[in-house]
Formats: structure tokens, C-alpha cells, sequence
């Protein structure tokens, strides 16, 4: 084998790569961590409403590693979506020494629960926000289908010059709708969109007509509703009777 002059030539070429190969690695791992690679600037693509430019670049100068060739993108994405009102993020590395960054805000619709907010998505995120805006109040995982059920109610209780200020579920999915005008509306457990549907029909030749506006509507019935004129104890009382408390 040692004396075949073809093998040794060879031996002496995969040898000659492999230190040409070791020198371009150290040579490029060098030349990517000097200093003239540093990221000297991030852009965004647009103007954003709820985050600031200056939060993200802070954000960006505590938590990213690396230079334009070394900081992880994906690393850098994720960080970025953590802060409140950021929906979703892209980022790209922009020649030269750029951080180019394109973020998403959440579009805010209503307030959910106590501390959170939901996006017309029907999304729950974190953020402040000092507008008037309508109450959702559910269990974790019903977010998407109260958004849902809001934009229905809420369209179909237009003609009578109302909006829905505020829709809950109970931990028992029993749903309730709060007007514009502080009428509250039991819709119960099922056919809750038919029901409101029916109010919203008769409404005008019934309810509406009343000297004194009802405070609240029992729509849980399959030919009609209650209407309760009392004071707010005693509709309370009678509405924690009806629903076994």
C-alpha cells in the first residue's frame, strides 16, 4: 500500500482539503466575530399603534446574542412576541448591519375577563388599553367562541339601536347578554342565537311599549320569555333561583 504512488496521491490531496477546509472554518469563525459585523441598527417595516420603537430596541439590546452573521433569527423572533400587543413577528437580517423587523399588533375587540384582552381573532393577549370597549367574560378556551356569538348577537340587535356591551358564559355554558341600554338577556345553554333572534322580533310590539324598561329577559323558554321589571335584588334573587343558586 506504501509503495502505490497513485493511493499515496491520494492520501496527500484528502490531507491538502482538510487542512485548506480547517483553515476557511477558523478563518471565517474569526472574521464573523470581529466588531465591524456588530448589528449597528433594527428597522421596522411600518409604524406600529400599541408598541414603541424604543421598547424594542431595548428588548433587542438586552436579550439578542450575536452579530449580523451570529443572532439567532428565530431566538430574536420569539423574544419579540412576548411583548404585550405583538401578535406575530418576522424578522430577516438586511444588508448592511440591519435588523430588519416586521411586527403584527393584535386588533383589539373587547376586554376579557378582569386583566386581558381578546382580538377580533377571538385571541386572548396581554395589554393595556384605556377605551371604552365590550366585556367578555369566559373559561379559559372560549375565547374564539364568544367572539363568535358577539358579532352575531351584536349584528342582529342593530336594528333596534342597541349594542352588546358585555357577553358571559358560566362555567355551566350558560350564556348571558348584557345592552347598551343595561338590559341583561339569559339565552341558557342552547339555541342561544334563534332565541335572541326571536327577541329582537318582537321586541318593538311588546317590550318596547312597556312604561318602564324591563331589566331583565328570560329567554329560556320555547314559545316566549319573562320579563322582570323589579328592582336589581329581586331580579337577582329570582335569576339565582331559576339557575339553581
Amino acid at each position: 500500500m506504501w509503495d502505490d504512488p497513485l493511493w499515496l496521491q491520494r492520501i496527500a490531496h484528502y490531507l491538502f482539503g482538510m487542512c485548506v477546509l480547517a483553515v476557511a472554518l477558523t478563518t471565517g469563525h474569526y472574521l464573523i466575530q470581529r466588531p465591524e459585523f456588530a448589528l449597528q441598527k433594527f428597522e421596522l417595516a411600518k409604524p406600529l399603534r400599541h408598541v414603541s420603537k424604543e421598547q424594542l430596541t431595548r428588548l433587542i439590546h438586552e436579550q439578542i446574542e450575536g452579530n449580523f452573521f451570529t443572532v439567532n433569527l428565530v431566538k430574536t423572533r420569539r423574544a419579540l412576541e412576548q411583548v404585550p400587543w405583538v401578535r406575530k413577528v418576522s424578522v430577516r437580517r438586511k444588508f448592511p448591519w440591519t435588523l430588519a423587523v416586521e411586527i403584527e399588533e393584535h386588533e383589539v375587540l373587547a376586554r376579557w375577563n378582569e386583566s386581558e384582552l381578546v382580538n377580533i381573532d377571538g385571541e386572548v393577549f396581554a395589554g393595556q388599553y384605556d377605551g371604552a370597549l365590550p366585556q367578555f367574560i369566559g373559561q379559559a378556551g372560549t375565547s374564539a367562541e364568544v367572539t363568535k356569538l358577539y358579532r352575531e348577537l351584536n349584528s342582529l340587535v342593530l336594528p333596534l339601536k342597541q349594542t352588546v356591551l358585555q357577553l358571559s358564559v358560566s362555567p355551566r355554558f350558560s350564556w348571558e347578554v348584557r345592552l347598551g341600554s343595561g338590559m341583561v338577556l339569559a339565552l341558557g345553554h342552547e339555541q342561544m342565537q334563534q332565541r335572541f333572534e326571536r327577541f329582537v322580533a318582537v321586541y318593538p310590539y311588546s317590550l318596547a311599549r312597556l312604561p318602564k324598561q324591563a331589566k331583565h329577559i328570560d329567554l329560556r323558554y320555547s314559545n316566549g320569555f319573562a320579563a322582570y321589571l323589579g328592582t336589581e335584588k329581586e331580579i337577582q334573587e329570582t335569576v339565582d333561583s331559576d339557575n339553581g343558586v
